[in-house]
């Protein structure tokens, strides 16, 4: 099987007999020597013969077919795939942080804890919120940890009532998922017709079963729930909790503390918001921040400062244990310390600022061919959707195809459910107006095209090394041999 992807990999219809990249002398041992005969070959490998050249402009050329953020405007909604400081990648990786032990004794890895203590310290002062752990190693894993906070604090409340956990359909689908592995029923509410939280709704779902009030905030149509506080008062007056999924946070760092409209639990993806890399399946932090009381609930070891000397405290009583083997995903949370001290509080504003500029300059200049399904303005990222008359047939997913032939990643689409024909775009703050002026025109090329030859849209992409696949077969049958 070794020999097969071997081959697959350097596609073998470019190996040429008698070539080689490098030579090496025979062993002055038999292998029979380290190895038993069992572990041993029968057979000569069928390996490509290729020089050393070949063999990097092979994987050179495979890796300029890839879309990535280096190469590509990535607007993918939600995902705030913005650009990474290459900075913080070096610095992430020197060798006294990467090559420390797990199991090493706290004085040897002073430096290291420190960083943490300071980012926890930094995570509390953006949020408000008064404890932070630094152990989820992705988002999804920060709302389960947070969920199962608030399940210990009610456990220790002797409080067993409490079985449900509200989740708006504005919410990111793991919201639900998230509740429902934590053991709770999951109440779903409708948003109203301005796409946030419908108040009526909330109230009637609220009763003394409710444990959680899961909001996405900014939620997943790009707005910001503007009656935040009142929404908060509700929540607490049920005695239930207000869960902050902070995904979205690039929309509001700088500009606004979630502690001060009522939440009392929230994660964040710092590999999102804070400029760690992200795609590629990892690897993430989705550090919990919560308020006093489900402080003590939070998972143990955390980083703790005492006479100048940094430690990592077990002695939580009440916490739920740990989350993550030894404390999360170190290389990341360092990145997002570099991210927040090359920044004071009134540039993360700006980063804030931008992104809302950026999206809602998308929003505007794209009106007449792809309105905004909710006509307002939007925060970090604008959802637009089609108006079907105008487009003789072509659909969202027709345009997400042809916008790779004009050299552009396509936005997320179909996605929030709640929005037909679903076309969710992000820019991010770190793109200038000239790349969203390029962005903008191909989207207005492509409406042009589906009122004058939509076949050339449904037929994309035209100029990529794959043409258009049957998705649900590739999904459900994937063909994984050469």
């Amino acid at each position: 099987m070794q020999d097969i992807l071997i081959q697959n990999a350097l596609s073998i219809e470019k190996s040429v007999s008698g070539r080689r990249g490098i030579r090496f002398e025979k062993p002055a041992a038999s292998p029979q020597t380290y190895l038993p005969v069992r572990y041993l070959r029968t057979h000569t490998p069928r390996l490509p013969q290729m020089s050393e050249l070949d063999t990097v402009r092979h994987f050179t050329n495979l890796s300029r077919q890839n879309y990535c953020l280096d190469s590509h405007f990535y607007p993918l909604g939600s995902c705030t795939m913005k650009y990474n400081p290459k900075a913080y990648d070096v610095l992430s990786a020197l060798e006294p942080l990467t090559q420390a032990h797990p199991f090493a004794p706290e004085e040897a890895v002073q430096g290291t804890l420190e960083i943490l203590y300071n980012l926890q310290e930094l995570l509390k002062e953006i949020t408000g919120l008064a404890a932070f752990t630094l152990q989820p190693a992705a988002g999804a894993q920060g709302e389960l940890t947070g969920i199962l906070a608030a399940r210990a604090y009610f456990d220790a409340q002797k409080d067993k009532k409490r079985t449900e956990v509200i989740v708006p359909d504005t919410a990111h689908g793991t919201n639900p998922a998230t509740s429902h592995m934590a053991g709770y029923t999951v109440v779903n509410i409708k948003s109203g017709p301005d796409g946030c939280v419908d108040k009526a709704a909330l109230r009637q779902a609220l009763s003394e079963r409710t444990a959680v009030v899961m909001l996405t905030v900014p939620n997943t149509v790009g707005l910001f729930e503007k009656d935040i506080r009142e929404i908060a008062d509700m929540v607490h007056a049920s005695g239930a909790l207000l869960y902050m999924d902070g995904a979205n946070f690039n929309a509001l760092i700088g500009a606004v503390k979630p502690a001060s409209f009522g939440i009392d639990l929230m994660h964040l993806n710092l590999h999102k918001t804070f400029a760690a890399p992200h795609g590629g399946g990892g690897p993430g932090a989705g550090p919990v921040g919560a308020n006093e009381k489900l402080a003590p609930f939070l998972p143990r070891p955390t980083v703790e400062r005492k006479n100048g000397k940094f430690s990592l405290c077990a002695k939580l009583p009440k916490s739920l244990g740990r989350m993550k083997a030894f404390y999360g995903n170190i290389a990341v949370c360092i990145r997002a310390y570099c991210f927040l001290r090359q920044y004071d509080g009134q540039t993360l504003k700006e980063v804030a600022e931008n992104a809302v500029l950026n999206a809602n300059y998308v929003r505007v200049c794209l009106q007449h061919a792809f309105p905004a399904f909710f006509n307002a303005p939007c925060m970090h990222e604008c959802v637009l959707t089609l108006n079907k008359e105008k487009m003789n047939g072509v659909r969202t997913a027709d345009i997400a195809k042809r916008l790779l032939d004009y050299g552009f990643y396509a936005p997320t689409i179909y996605f929030p459910l709640i929005v037909p024909e679903a076309m969710m775009i992000e820019p991010t703050e770190t793109e200038n107006k000239q790349m969203l002026d390029a962005f903008i025109q191909a989207m207005q090329r492509i409406f042009a095209e589906a009122q004058q030859e939509p076949q050339t849209v449904h037929d994309a992409p035209h100029a990529q090394p794959v043409a258009r696949i049957d998705e649900v077969s590739a999904a459900r049958e994937p063909n994984l041999r050469w």
